[in-house]
């Protein structure tokens, strides 16, 4: 039996990248995937067609994670298809780079609401859901949360407050048996990463040089450690930040 048969997994901005990744890897486990995407539907409903040739099972549900009335739709849609939820994955989030003198009330307001206030509806919505044996909530967060690089002040901020967050919701649900866990990257080889000019050039040869492994990460890195504190491997551990990037310091 696989780690995860029988468990319903909601995985937030999972139409590419480390999302898509994670989504992908925990239905090779054995999970029901409720593949959230915000804009593409085509991305999303590649993602799980690329689980179901797999032997998985998983369905695409489009979400605006910041906004109150599709988290109840993508929750409800979790819901009605599969029953229950036992695993959140809360990775849907954007980021901007800019100096002090360049931060807009605009920017910043897009950030906070879909990484942190995002995080705050999904896991309040999702948590109702999560009976008998508990659950497992992971949220994506990132090195820059300990290490913030030169204009990355709101999207580090962004990533502090939901490792704060992460620890207090797990003392909030331990009763519940719910664990609460964030995950922290490094540079990861995403398409995002890759249109910003991250993977390439100066900035990736100063990311690869403070990198013990020697290398940037991959998606699946981030999904073998998600899949791993959303089985009963990780039954054990909560309340914490958890790095994945190869022991990066940025």
């Amino acid at each position: 039996m696989s780690k995860l048969t029988g468990k319903v997994a909601v995985v937030t901005g999972a139409s590419k990248g480390i999302g898509a990744a994670i989504a992908k890897g925990l239905a090779k486990e054995g999970a029901k995937v409720v593949v959230n995407y915000a804009s593409s539907k085509a991305d999303g409903e590649k993602v799980v067609a690329e689980i179901k040739a797999a032997g998985g099972e998983a369905i695409a549900v489009q979400a605006d994670v910041s906004k109150q009335q599709d988290v109840d739709r993508l929750i409800g849609a979790a819901k009605s298809t599969y029953g229950k939820i036992d695993v959140l994955v809360n990775n849907a989030g954007v980021y901007e780079f800019a100096p002090i003198d360049q931060i807009t009330e605009q920017s910043f307001r897009r950030m906070f609401d879909l990484n942190v206030l995002g995080v705050l509806l999904t896991t309040q919505a999702a948590i109702k859901h999560m009976n008998g044996d508990g659950g497992s909530v992971i949220n994506i967060s990132s090195v820059v949360a300990l290490t913030p690089p030169p204009g990355g002040s709101v999207y580090s901020a962004t990533k502090g407050a939901l490792d704060v967050i992460t620890r207090t919701f797990a003392l909030e649900l331990g009763s519940r048996g719910i664990r609460v866990n964030s995950l922290s990257p490094g540079l990861t080889d995403t398409e995002g990463n890759r249109s910003a000019g991250n993977t390439e050039g100066d900035f990736l040869a100063m990311a690869i040089a403070r990198t013990p492994l020697g290398r940037v990460g991959q998606p699946d890195d981030i999904a073998d450690a998600a899949v791993f504190l959303a089985s009963n491997d990780s039954r054990w551990i909560t309340g914490e930040v958890v790095p994945v990037g190869g022991g990066i310091r940025i």
